[in-house]
């Protein structure tokens, strides 16, 4: 009877890419006349799990931004055991655009103010990365608008208070509340972007931080305060 041997193969996942594009004038402050957006999400987003994070989705459930790819563990003859393994679209470019929007000095100030981890702790912050490997923009394209865009996207999916997350505007604009619209416009036409893929699962997160783990912002664990 011929050994049983371990085979395994990985397959290379790009980004994906986004048809819409990205409305860059809209960023520098230019509103574009247009149909108004849709109120009602394809895709709605699941109900918020808060400081102690319950959601922990089983080792088979897969983030909607990764596609499945199944692997053959062991050969035994004629028979084969499969195993499925994720394909992550979290590339190199997608942490260094974020290491980049780091030193960003209002991104710096925002960082700072929240000491209490309520807007932007190490799971928050991965997601902001997962939704940059989603967005299907060149890195280029990244601004400082689109790290607030993803941190305010993440606080809807996790967080269950969602006052903290109204300081963004603060730390944006100012006392100026006239760009909200904008912002909440900018906010839609990134989740469109992403083709409405926004959940993200607790085992993307870590693999997201283990690509850098000296990396300063996964300290901010709410485990760890006082």
């Amino acid at each position: 009877m011929a050994g049983c041997q371990p085979c395994s193969r990985s397959e290379d996942q790009s980004p994906q890419s986004s048809s819409s594009g990205y409305p860059l004038e809209a960023v520098r402050g230019e509103e574009r006349p247009g149909p108004s957006a849709p109120r009602v999400d394809p895709h709605p987003p699941p109900p918020s799990r808060g400081w102690k994070r319950r959601r922990e989705e089983s080792e088979e459930e897969t983030a909607p931004g990764a596609e499945d790819v199944w692997v053959v563990e062991t050969l035994c003859g004629l028979k084969m055991k499969l195993k499925r393994q994720r394909s992550s679209s979290v590339l190199p470019e997608h942490h260094e655009v974020f290491n980049r929007l780091l030193e960003d000095p209002v991104v710096k100030r925002f960082l700072a103010w929240d000491k209490n981890l309520r807007v932007s702790d190490k799971y928050l912050l991965s997601m902001v990365i997962a939704y940059f490997s989603r967005a299907g923009l060149f890195s280029w394209q990244f601004q400082r608008i689109h790290f607030f865009l993803a941190l305010y996207l993440a606080n809807d999916m996790e967080e269950d208070n969602q006052a903290p997350k109204q300081a963004i505007f603060s730390f944006l604009y100012g006392k100026n509340r006239s760009q909200r619209p904008l912002f909440h416009k900018l906010r839609f036409q990134f989740i469109r972007s992403m083709g409405w893929k926004t959940r993200v699962s607790r085992e993307e997160c870590e693999e997201i931080q283990a690509f850098d783990p000296e990396l300063w912002v996964w300290g901010r664990d709410r485990t760890l305060m006082p």
